[in-house]
């Protein structure tokens, strides 16, 4: 129930973005989801993509430094309080979320929330046992 994220380290200068961007779109890759988060001198993208390893090697071929990264994706109901049951859940079972991100699936009645843990395992373990909906890659990758 781990999912395989991107995550591409880029220049923070005008332009690099959108040249990982017509680079995906050329080797017709879907983004399923995406956060960007930048410092002064770099940024690190983080995708979701439907086909990793192409997108991995495509990227690498054009100079950018790319990790593949293990993450966890939880579907909640997108209302008031759908973060907070997740950490409720997880309250007391010494998990840290090193970051996380979300976005709305289509139909507009669920979330999906993209989490980093220290210890995914045991978090999806603990995640599953108290009724949440852990996704599978092939799940994510296909929405």
């Amino acid at each position: 129930m781990k999912v395989e994220q991107i995550s591409v380290f880029l220049e923070n200068k005008p332009g690099v973005l959108e040249e990982v961007m017509k680079a995906l779109k050329e080797a017709n890759i879907n983004i399923r989801t995406l956060s960007l988060a930048d410092t002064s001198d770099f940024g690190i993208l983080r995708l979701i993509v439907n086909d990793v390893t192409a997108t991995s090697t495509i990227l690498k071929a054009r100079g950018f430094r790319v990790s593949r990264t293990t993450v966890v994706a939880v579907e909640v109901p997108d209302r008031p309080g759908g973060l907070h049951s997740i950490l409720e859940a997880l309250g007391g079972e010494a998990i840290n979320i090193e970051y996380l991100y979300a976005f709305v699936e289509k139909s507009g009645e669920n979330a999906v929330i993209i989490f980093r843990y220290d210890n995914p395992d045991r978090a999806i373990e603990v995640l599953q046992k108290k009724g949440f909906s852990v996704l599978s890659g092939e799940k994510l990758y296909s929405m």
